[in-house]
């Protein structure tokens, strides 16, 4: 699919999505949350679900936990413009409880079919419920946090970096500085060829020199999924 062809089939997708109703969620919000950002972002994150604030304005991480979110992300170079940030759920649940086995499923294939349109490098989870639908790994995001992993994800092989949740760190002050140190970590990762282009020039049989270290260093990484 060409970069205009995915930049309108991502337009035709929110259409579709503000139209949502799969789940009950739909009768109780006030404005489907779909996501922003940089439609071709190598660099996309997925929270959890929408708060009052998101619910109000219709976009992520608009509230404290996206103000410290701003704050990370300028300390490595970027901005929210360079960034695609969306949630697992796209509608608030009410009173910000967790989000339900069958939201999550009702809403999964939106976000699968936004990971495909982006086609993002490096997909940073925040918090429990996405790391461990995106991994499709019990392990809590304590144990998971900081760890690069790789995954096919919308039809491509993506680097995943666990991250905890910015109102999760807001919650425990001493978070903070374990989610600045995970931070750090993504620029070099965006830096580095993506999975999917070291298994392309695999399978072209690419000398590629920078293929070669990207797969080198990749076999270092404690890898799983």
């Amino acid at each position: 699919m060409t970069t205009p062809a995915r930049r309108d089939r991502l337009v035709e997708l929110y259409n579709e999505a503000r139209d949502c109703h799969q789940c009950p969620l739909a009768s109780t919000r006030t404005k489907v949350v779909f996501g922003a950002g940089n439609a071709d972002a190598d660099l996309m994150f997925v929270g959890e679900a929408p708060g009052a604030e998101e619910d109000r304005q219709g976009l992520p991480f608009v509230g404290r936990a996206g103000q410290l979110l701003n704050q990370l992300l300028g300390e490595i170079g970027l901005a929210r413009e360079d960034v695609f940030i969306n949630n697992v759920l796209m509608c608030r649940p009410p009173g910000n409880r967790d989000p339900q086995p069958s939201e999550i499923e009702s809403c999964s294939p939106y976000l699968q079919q936004r990971i495909a349109l982006i086609q993002p490098k490096v997909v940073a989870t925040l918090g429990n419920f996405a790391t461990k639908l995106i991994t499709g790994s019990p392990t809590g995001i304590m144990k998971a946090h900081g760890t690069t992993q790789v995954h096919v994800l919308g039809g491509r092989a993506v680097y995943v970096m666990p991250l905890i949740h910015p109102a999760a760190a807001l919650r425990t002050r001493s978070l903070v500085e374990t989610l600045r140190e995970d931070f750090a970590k993504l620029p070099e990762l965006l830096a580095t060829p993506s999975p999917q282009e070291v298994e392309d020039a695999r399978a072209a049989d690419e000398p590629v020199m920078a293929m070669a270290a990207a797969a080198d260093e990749r076999d270092q990484l404690d890898l799983f999924g």
